[in-house]
């Protein structure tokens, strides 16, 4: 039943999350069609059976919310789509000159981008925390073990990019493996020195396109060292039926001694549906529990669990946790040029999964972005405003892709027609988006065979 409710959750906030970025993406084909002069009859969020519908009593436009909420469209008037009246034609869609229709079709994309700044900048502008850049364990013979890295260094420069949290060091490393170039790496050490780091350029080039990277490196996060304290425990739990209470402190399991959190996390995933001797400390006194952690499927592997959170206190934290907030001028930039930046890597990952050279992994499906957006809207307001700004610049970066069917497409024929002086051929155009729909059904069918590949592991 938790599961149950847990995937409708997903599912409650990916509509949210699509609905929200369809709206902004038609929007865009809708004001400036209506700016420039041209008739629109529907604006509609979905496809299918009409859920909601209102006609607006000035112009006639009808608005729609309609059953399936994978997509929308802007109908404008059009005389290849129907008769329209003498009285109306320089209203239509068609009958615009070239540099009009190719606004409104670019429309679309750019609002897109353009959200994925506003959300941004407010982000920056109201402060935006995250995890300090501080480097834990060096795996030994790794690329950062080579380039000298050192537990305890602080990242403040990948390259050009200042990096004041582990998502701009991830981001600026993604883009530096595309590169294949050795890349100098600006760090301040323990000693509070300010030393360089050299990362060679094959090392990078070897590495996937995605933050799995930071362990291809050698690299990992510093986190705090939490006690092992049990800080809650959930009804109708394993924790609950041993007798596990908060506050209890976890001495041993099994007689071996337990130091974190982490080696009591461990200890229970490593041992499902098997009893587990527990000793812990209750106030003053010890006493010894028997605890059998429950069995779940966590990604084709079965592991323990028992229903029990860490007690973590904030101040723990607070040496690994930055706050970035900028001011509005400054922020804008910012924004900007983090939008430009992931739309550049975007279509870079693109280019090179065309031709063989980047993993397919490097897809996600409506299945992987509904578990992301129900997990960021867990987290919060500000990584769900997040995850919306990341997939607006992909919806926007993927509708310029020149594939009939797509936005990109459409401007496509404008370029041949303002190249060759004429529109193409009705039926170039028809056997163009019969090859576009087909390339967006083989690409559909791979992202949901990778979002299943991921599922079961």
């Amino acid at each position: 039943m938790q599961d149950l409710s847990g995937l409708l959750s997903y599912a409650g906030w990916f509509v949210i999350a699509l609905g929200i970025l369809i709206a902004v993406h038609e929007l865009g084909h809708f004001w400036v069609a209506r700016r420039l002069g041209v008739k629109v009859l529907r604006f509609s969020i979905g496809f299918g059976r009409p859920l909601w519908r209102r006609t607006a009593p000035g112009d006639g436009t009808e608005y729609v919310l309609a059953a399936i909420p994978l997509g929308g469209y802007v109908k404008m008037l059009d005389e290849r789509e129907g008769e329209v009246p003498e009285a109306q034609r320089h209203l239509a869609f068609n009958r615009q000159v070239l540099w009009k229709r190719s606004a409104i079709v670019a429309a679309g994309p750019l609002f897109n981008f353009a959200f994925a700044i506003a959300v941004l900048w407010a982000l920056l502008v109201a402060g935006e925390s995250g995890d300090r850049p501080l480097v834990g364990e060096v795996a030994s013979g790794s690329a950062a073990q080579t380039a000298g890295f050192a537990p305890g260094d602080e990242i403040l420069r990948v390259g050009d990019r200042a990096t004041p949290t582990w998502e701009s060091v991830v981001y600026a490393l993604m883009a530096a493996t595309l590169d294949g170039e050795d890349l100098p790496v600006r760090v301040r050490d323990a000693d509070g020195g300010e030393a360089e780091r050299r990362l060679g350029g094959s090392a990078l080039a070897s590495l996937p396109e995605s933050p799995a990277l930071l362990a291809g490196l050698g690299l990992s996060q510093a986190r705090p060292l939490l006690p092992p304290v049990i800080g809650e425990v959930m009804p109708g739990g394993a924790a609950q039926a041993g007798g596990l209470l908060a506050g209890d402190r976890v001495r041993s399991v099994d007689g071996e001694p337990v130091a974190t959190w982490q080696d009591w996390v461990e200890l229970v995933r490593g041992h499902p549906e098997r009893p587990l001797r527990v000793r812990v400390q209750r106030g003053e006194g010890e006493l010894d529990l028997t605890i059998v952690p429950h069995r779940q499927d966590d990604r084709g592997a079965s592991v323990g669990k028992i229903g029990a959170a860490v007690a973590a206190p904030d101040a723990l934290f607070a040496d690994y946790r930055t706050l970035v907030r900028m001011g509005p001028v400054e922020a804008l930039g910012a924004a900007t040029a983090k939008t430009i930046d992931m739309s550049w890597l975007m279509l870079r990952v693109v280019g090179r999964m065309l031709i063989g050279q980047s993993s397919v992994e490097n897809l996600s499906g409506p299945i992987s972005i509904a578990e992301t957006a129900g997990k960021t809207a867990g987290y919060g307001l500000s990584p769900f405003l997040k995850f919306l700004a990341v997939v607006s610049i992909s919806l926007g970066v993927l509708n310029l892709l020149p594939i009939p069917v797509l936005d990109g497409g459409h401007l496509l024929y404008f370029l041949i027609e303002g190249i060759k002086g004429s529109p193409l051929s009705e039926r170039a155009q028809e056997q163009g988006m019969r090859i576009g729909i087909a390339l967006l059904a083989g690409l559909m069918t791979l992202a949901f065979y990778v979002d299943i590949s991921r599922l079961l592991g």
